[in-house]
């Protein structure tokens, strides 16, 4: 009756973000079949950040419930020295609610929202894409690198960020790490328009990805913005081009779709599709070279619990973190 406790290092020695990409494409597939029911969310504010709690059951070979509670505070490193992301994720059996592990969410959190960016790319990008432009140089940005490179032949990354120091230290820092040119981008609007795809992934609370910066043929991931106030694309630039969510409601809430809605530019409707719908093949991802495609994306509990779910049965074969029997 025991539960496996797993720690943040645990996590990052079981999970590699390959193996994310793959649990999360695969996760998508099922949403996409209708082959799982849609998740849940519940966010609560409070100054200076927020809670939410996501929820999905997914069926992996037995039935698996995930819960994860995040807290989110932006100015966390500044204020405190800790994560702007810290939380935990529960997984149970789906059959008898039997907790089955409780392990931390901040490396699953990281390594399956730029997985997620990872699979949209795959087939809503171009398959020649060389050149990305990533937009906020923090942990997320450095796994939208990785990501990037693990589904596109890319060979150079611009790096912007409001403080030119921490572009100046990414660019030197995944220099190395990727083996490829990452350079810093003192014009955002030059490095856009040189760049076959652009990820945003700030705490902006203000559109600044324009529509006159994004050349025929360019992907954008907008991964920032997943509450009401966040927002990082300008809503002209989502109503003009072909929009693909990770889940239209949580889009139409809380992404940058939100904005586009309420703006009044754009309508439901007139969202291509959720990606699980394309990976599933039941809606066309990328149809030609010269349109501009887009991933909303604000994190489902899907993702989550795929993750976790890896996590979870690697760390039953390989013996790792520590069993507690909650119920004693």
């Amino acid at each position: 009756m025991s539960a496996l406790v797993l720690q943040r290092r645990d996590v990052a020695q079981l999970l590699s973000l390959k193996e994310c990409i793959v649990a999360v494409e695969g996760a998508l597939r099922l949403q996409g079949d209708g082959k799982m029911d849609a998740p849940g969310i519940l966010g609560m504010h409070v100054p200076g950040g927020g809670f939410h709690i996501k929820a999905a059951v997914m069926n992996h070979g037995r039935g698996y419930f995930a819960a994860k509670l995040n807290g989110n505070f932006s100015g966390n490193r500044e204020r405190f020295g800790l994560p702007a992301i810290q939380g935990v994720i529960l997984l149970s059996d789906a059959e008898n609610g039997r907790p089955l592990a409780v392990m931390d969410s901040i490396e699953i959190t990281i390594l399956r929202t730029g997985a997620a960016t990872g699979v949209a790319a795959k087939y809503l990008a171009r398959k020649d894409a060389r050149t990305a432009t990533i937009c906020g140089c923090g942990n997320q940005g450095r796994v939208q690198s990785r990501s990037m490179l693990e589904v596109l032949p890319i060979t150079r990354v611009f790096a912007w960020d409001l403080e030119e120091s921490a572009a100046q230290a990414f660019a030197e820092e995944m220099s190395r790490t990727l083996n490829i040119e990452v350079t810093p981008a003192g014009d955002l609007g030059h490095a856009v328009q040189a760049s076959d795809v652009c990820v945003t992934c700030t705490p902006s609370r203000r559109a600044f990805l324009r529509q006159e910066w994004v050349k025929a043929g360019t992907f954008i991931a907008a991964v920032g913005a997943d509450n009401p106030e966040k927002q990082e694309v300008a809503p002209e630039l989502l109503a003009g081009n072909k929009v693909v969510s990770d889940s239209l409601e949580q889009c139409a809430t809380i992404g940058d779709l939100h904005h586009a809605l309420a703006a009044g530019v754009m309508r439901r409707d007139q969202v291509h599709a959720e990606l699980g719908e394309v990976v599933a093949g039941r809606k066309p991802g990328r149809t030609s070279d010269e349109e501009i495609t887009i991933f909303d994306s604000t994190g489902v509990a899907l993702e989550d619990v795929a993750a976790a779910i890896v996590v979870f049965e690697k760390a039953l074969q390989e013996g790792a973190g520590m069993q507690v029997d909650f119920a004693a």
